[in-house]
């Protein structure tokens, strides 16, 4: 089913993003939110603190309010338009920051070292509250319908959202950035390889995001590491990645083992290809 016109599509050809999307009504937002707090009830904390960090990432191996996102047709229909019919979920990652933090994002683009060639990606950004430029909303680049992956440093940016607090080091135009605030129940795309950033939270509200990183099944791991993947449209007639299934409930033994699987998988390729880029980058 086609959503996104020709205009768009070209915009996304030449851009690497486009926003804002409408997607939930208050009722469904006011669920999300409730899934957030029972899920930070179970850590006994933050989705974002310290001790939580595997946590931020794939949840809908262990929600099933998650999963039903990265499967809701709203969403697909328009990533298909971009990326073909047959699509897995890769990875996907709670951004959230706290009410007046300093928390940001530096320029960065988010295939970096997710270990993926080619890189065709798409995260699909959903607001879980109110993500406007007070609040430390995304700002986007246009890659002028030339993506390429740019060199970064990792582990440098102090408090970054990001887990590997990277930075493109690089010159960068960043002279006419683009924000995308969204309301609460909005989403955004924007490509792997699109540079993008987010500033500090000056809001007195806490922010949440969740990231859906979606990939064609034709993608294969860069690594030596076969990642998991979970098929969310269409079939996968490659066998690239280690296939997942979403939980049956939430957060049962058999959903944390299968998220514990994922994201052991998930962490080595990264570190491999964080220390290929580094390599590469010298």
């Amino acid at each position: 089913m086609k959503v996104l016109d020709h205009s768009q599509v070209s915009a996304w050809q030449r851009d690497g993003f486009l926003s804002p999307f409408p997607l939930m009504n208050a009722d469904e937002v006011v669920a999300c939110n409730e899934g957030v707090a029972r899920f930070e009830k179970w850590l006994g904390g933050p989705i974002n603190g310290d001790g939580a960090h595997k946590w931020r990432s794939m949840a809908y191996l262990v929600l099933p309010w998650v999963a039903q996102l990265a499967q809701d047709p709203r969403i697909l229909n328009h990533v298909e338009d971009l990326l073909g019919p047959d699509l897995f979920i890769f990875t996907s990652t709670f951004f959230i920051k706290e009410a007046r933090s300093p928390t940001i994002a530096a320029w960065h683009q988010d295939s970096t070292y997710y270990g993926l060639e080619p890189k065709e990606e798409a995260c699909v950004w959903i607001a879980l509250t109110e993500a406007n430029e007070a609040a430390g909303c995304m700002e986007m680049l246009s890659f002028n319908g030339r993506p390429k992956q740019l060199r970064h440093a990792s582990r440098v940016v102090e408090n970054s959202v990001n887990r590997g607090s990277q930075i493109i080091v690089e010159p960068l135009d960043v002279a006419n950035p683009v924000a995308v605030p969204l309301a609460a129940g909005a989403f955004s795309i924007h490509h792997g390889l699109c540079p993008h950033r987010s500033g500090p939270n000056t809001a007195d509200h806490r922010r949440i995001g969740l990231g859906l990183n979606f990939i064609p099944t034709h993608v294969r791991p860069s690594g030596t590491i076969r990642h998991a993947a979970m098929l969310v449209r269409g079939e996968d007639r490659f066998g690239h990645f280690e296939l997942v299934e979403p939980p049956t409930a939430e957060l049962d033994d058999a959903a944390v083992a299968t998220h514990d699987r994922a994201m052991a998988l998930y962490r080595d390729a990264y570190l491999e290809e964080e220390a290929r880029h580094a390599q590469l980058s010298v």
